[in-house]
């Protein structure tokens, strides 16, 4: 038996932008002039996405999960607001922390770049609610590779907990090996007076 998911667009709902509020997690960035043609987006054709955000019915507030551009335009461009009356097209779902996070990261990958050090943070955080790398890979589309080099940015040791490090040197078994690398390394460095 199949899994039946209704898709949450087909229950868009308009919601005032007083209740929507930016995650502190995304790591996507615009520059001004995309969000200009943005603007322009919008103002030529409307909205024509919902933003995705996820209820937080304790607060009665919105948190974006995906469309944060599209919740700025309205934010900062008085005449989009005035036109939209202060509402916001809004898809809900319904996930926890790290299923929000993994879905702005997917949503944001399906259509351009990512903040190097946004995603590092992104890669801490995820780990320190106690997401493994193969939870990671599988639930943002990255490789090890790339999670390797994310946690690499960050510095945190324990980001790389999982991770096992092969052995590219050993220190010295004995005096004699110790004393014959240092004789080893001694004689490159002394001139061939030879030539």
């Amino acid at each position: 038996m199949k899994n039946k998911i209704k898709s949450p667009v087909y229950s868009v709902i308009a919601v005032p932008i007083e209740k929507i509020v930016p995650n502190d997690y995304n790591p996507n960035v615009m520059a001004p002039p995309e969000i200009k043609l943005l603007y322009d987006s919008i103002r030529e054709d409307g909205y024509t996405m919902p933003i995705v955000c996820y209820h937080d019915k304790d607060a009665d507030r919105y948190i974006i999960v995906d469309g944060f551009h599209r919740y700025r335009v309205m934010r900062d461009y008085p005449d989009i607001y005035e036109r939209e009356g202060g509402m916001l097209p809004v898809s809900v779902i319904d996930k926890p922390l790290s299923g929000r996070m993994a879905s702005t990261i997917r949503h944001n990958r399906a259509r351009g770049s990512h903040d190097v050090d946004l995603m590092s943070n992104i890669i801490r955080d995820l780990h320190d609610i106690g997401r493994s790398d193969a939870w990671i890979s599988k639930h943002l589309g990255m490789d090890k590779d790339e999670i390797l080099r994310l946690k690499q940015i960050t510095g945190l040791a324990a980001l790389f907990r999982e991770t096992n490090f092969g052995q590219a040197w050993r220190p010295a078994d004995s005096e004699f090996d110790a004393e014959d690398d240092y004789l080893l390394v001694e004689n490159l460095s002394e001139p061939d007076e030879t030539k």
